[in-house]
């Protein structure tokens, strides 16, 4: 596997963002006209949280509240799983695999620059390598 390839090689760098006070009727709008299903909750370039499509079906909807009066903030995931530019695409898998997530925010010195996916590490020329070693790892534990 080819160690050196690292995460800032394969992360998208255009973030689709909302401040935490935002609507969720809003965020759905901008995850339709972005065609995306995660929107990273931040003021800046500090993030604060991320919010899934499944998260607004699960947090809000199922929970009976009203997602024009719901904000970001209230439906962002609490715990938050961000890796560095600098670890290996090898790293982000683990993390992703340790902690039943699809993507990863990408923070350098506590600024939000990239968010890392499934699809994104799928699109790597390793991937298959990286599958195979974390599925590895994985039966050793």
């Amino acid at each position: 596997m080819n160690p050196a390839l690292l995460v800032r090689e394969a992360m998208a760098t255009r973030l689709v963002t909302v401040p935490p006070y935002t609507s969720l009727t809003d965020v759905a709008a901008c995850m339709r006209d972005a065609d995306v299903g995660c929107v990273l909750v931040a003021s800046g370039d500090t993030l604060h949280g991320v919010i899934t499509d499944r998260d607004i079906t699960v947090r809000i909807t199922a929970e009976g509240l009203i997602a024009g009066a719901a904000t970001a903030h209230q439906a962002a995931s609490g715990s938050l799983v961000t890796v560095g530019p600098d670890a290996s695409i090898c790293e982000a898998s683990a993390l992703m695999c340790a902690h039943a997530v699809h993507r990863l925010p990408v923070v350098e010195e506590g600024r939000l620059i990239g968010l890392l996916s499934l699809s994104d590490i799928a699109d790597t020329p390793h991937a298959q390598e990286i599958l195979v070693a974390l599925v590895c790892a994985h039966a050793n534990h």
